[in-house]
C-alpha cells in the first residue's frame, strides 16, 4: 500500500510509520517537524509544510498525485490542552483548518481513504469504568473541541466526496516501541514522572481525594505500539469499507490509578523518592476508562501490552538517552 503520514516524525506517527514500512508500505511523510524529529524516520520522505497554510493544498495534491498514494493517515495537530485554553482560535487555525485543507487536497487527488487521529478528549468531563463511543461527546477545553469538530469534517467529507474513513479516539498513550522514538515531550503523567525523578525531586500526584480505591485519577493506559498497530487495522479496514466515518476507541479497557502508575515508575527506575500530593486540577475526572469492544468486535484489535510493559519500555529509553548524553 502507498501511504501517506502526516505528523509522521512525531512520537505516534514515528512508531506507526516504522511498523507500516516493516510490512512493506510505502510511506511518504508530511510534518512541520515544529515538534517532530526527522532522525525517527531516516530513509523515508519527508515534505516539510505547515498543513494549516492555504497553499499547502496544492502541495499536498501534487504530493498525493505524484506517490500514488492510496490512503493517509493524519496525526498532524496540536495537543496541549492548557495551551489550547490560552490561544483556542490558533488551535483552531492548527487542527481544524489543517485537517480541512488535507481533506481539499486529498479531493482534489481523488484519494478517498483516511484514518484520523482524534482523541478520548472528545468525551469532556464523561467518567466511568467503559466509556463507549456513543457517550456524550462534550468537550471541556478547545483541543478536544478541534477533535470533535474534525470528526464531524471527516463525517461530512466522506458524504460529499465517497470518504472511507475511521477516527481513533485515544486514551493514554504511553512507553515506546523502541528508544529512540520515545515520547520527549514532557506533556503527559509517565515522561512528567521521569523528569522528576531525572531532577532529584518527588513526583507529583493532582488530588488524593477522588472516589476510587486509593483516591487519585484511574485512566486508560495504551502502549503505543498497541496504538500503532490499532492504525494498521484501522487503515486496512478503510481499503474493504463502503464510503462512511466510523469512530473508535483505542484503550485497554483497564484503569490505573495515578499512584499505580508512579509508584511503578519509582520502582523501575530504582528511585527512593516519594509522591507528594498537590491539589486537583481543574476538570480531571475521576475514572476515565474506555469500552475497547467496538474495535475488538469489528477491527480484531485488542491491546496486549500492559502496565510493566510500557513503564519498563519508558524507563529504558529514558536510561539509553542519558547514558548517551
Amino acid at each position: 500500500m502507498r501511504i501517506l503520514v502526516t505528523g509522521g516524525a512525531g512520537y505516534i506517527g514515528a512508531h506507526v510509520v516504522r511498523l507500516l514500512r516493516r510490512r512493506g508500505d510505502h510511506v511518504v511523510i508530511v510534518d512541520d517537524l515544529a515538534t517532530g524529529d526527522a532522525g525517527r524516520v531516516p530513509d523515508v520522505r519527508i515534505e516539510q509544510l505547515d498543513l494549516s497554510e492555504p497553499s499547502s493544498v496544492s502541495r499536498v495534491a501534487s504530493l498525493l498525485a505524484d506517490e500514488k498514494i492510496e490512503a493517509v493517515l493524519h496525526f498532524a495537530a496540536r495537543k496541549q490542552v492548557f495551551e489550547s485554553v490560552q490561544r483556542p482560535a490558533w488551535y483552531f487555525q492548527q487542527n481544524v483548518a489543517g485537517l480541512a485543507n488535507l481533506l481539499l487536497a486529498m479531493e482534489d487527488a481523488s484519494v478517498t481513504r483516511l484514518v484520523f487521529s482524534s482523541s478520548a478528549a472528545v468525551y469532556g468531563s464523561a467518567t466511568g469504568n467503559a466509556i463507549p463511543e456513543d457517550a456524550d461527546a462534550v468537550p471541556v477545553n478547545p483541543y478536544g473541541e478541534t477533535k470533535l469538530v474534525g470528526e464531524q469534517l471527516v463525517r461530512d467529507a466522506a458524504t460529499a466526496f465517497g470518504l472511507s474513513a475511521v477516527s481513533l479516539r485515544y486514551f493514554n498513550v504511553a512507553g515506546t516501541g523502541w528508544p529512540e522514538l520515545a515520547d520527549r515531550a514532557v506533556l503527559n503523567l509517565v515522561p512528567m514522572v521521569i523528569e522528576r525523578i531525572e531532577n532529584g525531586l518527588p513526583p507529583l500526584i493532582f488530588g488524593d481525594d477522588y472516589d476510587t480505591a486509593d483516591g487519585t485519577c484511574v485512566r486508560d493506559y495504551v502502549h503505543v505500539l498497541d496504538l500503532a498497530e490499532a492504525h494498521l487495522a484501522a487503515v486496512d479496514r478503510t481499503a474493504a469499507d463502503e464510503p462512511g466515518h466510523t469512530v473508535f476507541n483505542v484503550g485497554t479497557g483497564e484503569g490505573t490509578s495515578v499512584r499505580a502508575m508512579v509508584e511503578a515508575i519509582l520502582a523501575v527506575s530504582g528511585s527512593a523518592l516519594r509522591p507528594e500530593t498537590a491539589p486537583r486540577r481543574h476538570g480531571d475526572a475521576g475514572i476515565v476508562v474506555a469500552s475497547p469492544a467496538k474495535i475488538e468486535r469489528e477491527l480484531g484489535w485488542r491491546a496486549s501490552r500492559g502496565l510493566d510493559e510500557i513503564v519498563t519500555s519508558a524507563w529504558d529509553a529514558h536510561a539509553s538517552r542519558s547514558a548517551l548524553a
